[in-house]
């Protein structure tokens, strides 16, 4: 019994001391708070194309173009290597305004500088905001899902062509439209890339479509943006 009561007593004056430890530790651990405001300049030099009938009063659809890595830099005239900006140098008209912006060199599409340029856009512009669209190709697929994840209630309707994104964009684009482009024999950018964000779409609610190139490695945006159902696609969406 009394070697009971003395493995008790010690047992408490152990506890005691862990207490009062913890609590001198406590005591070393204060609550404080940090607020800053942070900024940082973005600049985009871009190529813009005008409807015909455009006059600044007539209110058109805007589609945004995002090109892949190997356009960045300074020299506009890459931009005109694919998409739609290729095509109206080649003489198509489109019935948007379309808006190509070039990505500086080694950067990457950043979402909320491209939100911001959108901003400016609509501003300046004739612009049916019921009607706003992203499109990009590569490197521009993963800016459109992530230009789709920040701000979904801007945009009618993504086109991601062979890109990818974070499950968190696919659930704030549940609810839009979205037609998904990938090539199954894609070596830079993978399938699974474009499977995994329909996948997360379609767990969501979601209802995307899914366009496989069969045989087709990374260049499954040619065949796309020469397509015009993707277009009247576009146009047969309107935010409501």
């Amino acid at each position: 019994m009394a070697f009971s009561k003395f493995t008790f007593f010690m047992a408490l004056a152990m506890a005691l001391s862990v207490g009062q430890t913890m609590s001198a530790a406590d005591l070393n651990q204060t609550r404080e708070s940090y607020s800053a405001e942070v900024t940082k300049k973005y600049s985009y030099h871009y190529l813009k194309y005008l409807p015909k009938g455009y006059d600044g009063k007539k209110k058109f659809p805007l589609l945004l173009f995002l090109h892949g890595a190997g356009e960045r830099g300074s020299d506009l005239e890459k931009v005109t290597k694919h998409g739609p900006p290729k095509l109206i140098k080649q003489g198509k008209q489109f019935p948007f305004i379309v808006i190509s912006p070039q990505c500086p060199k080694d950067s990457w599409w950043d979402a909320n500088a491209l939100d911001a340029m959108v901003d400016q856009i609509i501003k300046t512009h004739a612009v049916d905001e019921s009607r706003v669209y992203c499109t990009g190709l590569s490197m521009g697929g993963f800016g459109t899902w992530s230009l789709g994840g920040i701000n979904p209630d801007r945009f009618a309707a993504f086109a991601p062509i062979c890109g990818g994104g974070r499950w968190s964009d696919a659930y704030q684009m549940r609810e839009k439209p979205v037609w998904v482009f990938h090539g199954d024999a894609d070596k830079v950018v993978p399938l699974e890339e474009s499977e995994r964000m329909v996948k997360a779409l379609k767990q969501r609610g979601g209802k995307p479509k899914f366009t496989i190139y069969k045989g087709v490695n990374h260049d499954s945006w040619t065949e796309t943006y020469n397509n015009p159902k993707l277009y009247e696609w576009f146009l047969s969406h309107k935010k409501e």
